[in-house]
């Protein structure tokens, strides 16, 4: 069994910040790419950022030079520092992780947390 957990959400007032951070845990042999997704009301869900396991890093249009992407290999942990938040970043934001569960074996698949409620405030 392998979970994401997420915590850092909340109400912040528009121009603040907010940090999220996911932890993976259970039985996990690799994992490849961590990132955030979100999903605003009556909207698909989009890509907000990911990182990959040689650290290459991916960022939406509409959060570069607001968002930070970071990750810490060794606690299988993914962070978003986002500063500047506009009211069109609320949503509720979801942890991803591309893994091999279990042992060498396994095939890759995607992993999701719960997701947790950003809400800015105008």
């Amino acid at each position: 069994q392998v979970q994401l957990v997420e915590s850092g959400g909340g109400l912040v007032q528009a121009g603040g910040s907010l940090k999220l951070s996911c932890a993976a845990s259970g039985s996990i042999f690799r994992i490849n790419v961590m990132g955030w997704y979100r999903q605003a009301p009556g909207k698909q869900r989009e890509l907000v950022a990911d990182v990959t396991g040689s650290a290459s890093i991916n960022y939406a249009d509409s959060v570069k030079g607001r968002f930070t992407i970071s990750r810490d290999y060794a606690k299988n942990t993914v962070y978003l520092q986002m500063n500047s938040l506009k009211s069109d970043d609320t949503a509720v934001y979801y942890c991803n992780a591309n893994m091999r569960a279990g042992s060498r074996w396994s095939d890759a698949a995607d992993y999701w947390g719960q997701g947790t409620q950003v809400t800015v405030s105008s």
